[in-house]
Parts: structure tokens; sequence; C-alpha cells
């Protein structure tokens, strides 16, 4: 081949990139378009003000597509499926609790995404900003809103495999002061002080001491409940097999998924309530899947999230054992129930 033919073969090649950049980018240009067009038969979805003091509402991330999408939105507790209000900023997870939230969110680079979580006050204003190692995944605020946590993959993507590591911090919303891994805490096993190099944590929910909390604890292939003390820095095991837990309102129970023999590798949890003074496990009336942090809408219910056709659904079931699991609310996930 003549240097002529090879630089003709060179120019060839080089357009033909061009060409599928191009429509690489035209390609992507077009599904953002897509998504941000609110699709017929979804919610109803507008912008408007958000607050995180409004008793008697819900607050959670909109799933529906449309210019709306992934941002906090609210709509009355009492009407989860009505028209939404969308408050323009968006979280991946979020929680919130007395006038405080908590937003993980994706910083999306021309490389690679970071991850960061916001701290935000009764009008959605951000007062704190923390980096997060990894791809966010439950998120939580004490009762009192003088406490955060967050939980995010720092290896691995999915619960429901073996290989994965996670990293839970807790953040004090009033000093600033942050606990960037609970892995640092004394750990208590059946009694005795307990070392392991594969120990993880992730799903926190606090009691209303500002003191008190509860988390997992995986070391070992095992899953264990831990109750944690923040002023000792030390977390006891209670009971085996509980992942993602939730601790109810009047601090007396915790809705949790626990791995069930027999079911697919990729689907293994159901919902059960755990009396922490009796240690009873209770199953929840819900025969999917679950991998979601519950919340206690009130001392009776739970809520969590299924996948749905948007990403996510919210759906409800007796937290007794009782009645059925009914749907909530079409594409949302990450509640917070504003009391």
């Amino acid at each position: 081949m003549t240097l002529r033919n090879r630089l003709l073969v060179l120019l060839a090649a080089v357009a033909a990139l061009a060409v599928v950049a191009t429509a690489s980018v035209l390609h992507a240009s077009a599904r953002a378009e897509r998504r941000n067009e609110a699709r017929p038969g979804g919610p109803r979805v507008t912008a408007g003000r958000v607050t995180l003091t409004a008793p008697g509402t819900m607050v959670f991330r909109n799933m529906a597509w449309g210019p709306h999408r992934d941002e906090l939105t609210t709509v009355p507790a009492a009407a989860p499926a009505g028209p939404r209000t969308a408050s323009g900023l968006k979280c991946l997870r979020f929680y919130a609790a007395a006038g405080t939230g908590v937003c993980l969110q994706a910083v999306h680079g021309t490389v690679t995404d970071t991850y960061r979580a916001l701290i935000l006050d009764a009008r959605l204003k951000e007062t704190a900003r923390y980096d997060v190692p990894g791809i966010p995944s439950r998120a939580r605020v004490s009762p009192t809103g003088r406490f955060a946590a967050w939980t995010a993959f720092v290896g691995g993507d999915s619960y429901a495999g073996t290989n994965f590591s996670t990293r839970a911090a807790i953040v004090d919303t009033r000093t600033g002061k942050l606990i960037p891994t609970l892995e640092s805490f004394r750990i208590v096993k059946d009694g005795h002080v307990y070392h392991a190099a594969d120990v993880n944590f992730w799903g926190v929910t606090f009691a209303a001491d500002d003191r008190t909390f509860y988390a997992t604890l995986a070391t070992k292939g095992s899953t264990y409940l831990v109750r944690g003390d923040l002023r000792t820095r030390t977390v006891s095991t209670l009971h085996a097999n509980v992942e993602c837990p939730s601790l109810s309102p009047d601090g007396t129970r915790v809705a949790y998924k626990k791995r069930v023999k027999g079911l697919p590798k990729d689907a293994p949890w159901h919902l059960y309530v755990l009396d922490l003074r009796t240690m009873r496990e209770t199953p929840l009336a819900e025969s999917r899947s679950v991998d979601d942090q519950a919340v206690w809408r009130d001392d009776r219910t739970i809520v969590y999230a299924l996948p749905g056709d948007y990403g996510a659904d919210l759906y409800t079931v007796p937290a007794n054992g009782t009645g059925r699991a009914r749907l909530l609310s079409a594409a949302a996930v990450s509640p917070a129930y504003i009391r």
C-alpha cells in the first residue's frame, strides 16, 4: 500500500470515529431530553416551596420522568398519590427529622462521578458538606435532628452479593464533628470484644436519646443487628440475620430485611419486625424481596421501596404481620415523614 493510500485509510478511520462520537453525543443528548419530558399517566409535579417543618407531609425523591426527576418533592401524607411539589434540589438518598435533612448527591465529572452528603436546614439550605467515599445507599437523621448518618459502597455496588464493602458515617449536625467510619468503634460480639479485618457496617438508625443507634454489622459471612453508643463508641451484637434496621417511633421495635434461604441470590430478603424487649421476630405480609431500609410511617405501618416502571415505587404494609402490602406512591423513593 502506498503512502497516499495509507493516509486516505487513516483519514477515513478518523472521519468514521468522528461520526461515531457525534452520534453518541447526539444520542446522549436525545436521551437527556426524553428524561426531562413528563410521561403520560405519571404523577403531576410542579415547582414550589418545600420545607422540612410542615407537619403531616411526606418528603421524598421524585422518580417520575420529567424536569423534576430526582428532586426532593412533597405531598400530604394523607394523599401520597396526589400532585407533588418539587424543590429543585436533587438527591440520590434522603432523610429528615426535626427540621434537619441529609441529602446524598452525585457530582458528575468528565471521567468519573464523586459523591457528597449535604446537611440541610428546614428550608433545604445547605449548612454543611462532607465527601462520601462511594456510591450512597442509606441515609438517616436522628429524631431530634442532632445526628445524621449515611452509608456508601466503597467496593461493589449491591448488598445481594458477597463481594462488597461499605462505609457508615455519623456526623453531629450541631458541632460538625464527623465519625467517618463505624469501624473505629469497639465491637462486643456475644459478650466478648471482637476484632476482624472483614467488618462492615451499614444502615444506621437512631433512638431519641441522642446517644443510642442501631445498625447492621457484617463479618465472616453473617450479619447482626448491633446497638451502638455514641458516648462510649461501642457497638454490641443483639440479633443475627438483620440488615438495614429501622427503629420504630416508640423505640421498641426494629423493622429490617432478613435473608431467607431458598430465594434467588439477587433477591434474598423478606421484611421482618423485631421486638427489642422479647427478641421475637414477626414476618410481614410482603412476599416480594425488599432491598431497602424501611421507614415507619407511624408505630403501626412500614413504608419501603420496590422496583417500578420509573425506577422505584413506595409500598406500605402493617408492622404486626397482618393485612397485605399495597402501593402507596408510584415513582418515589427515600421518604421521610414530617411530624
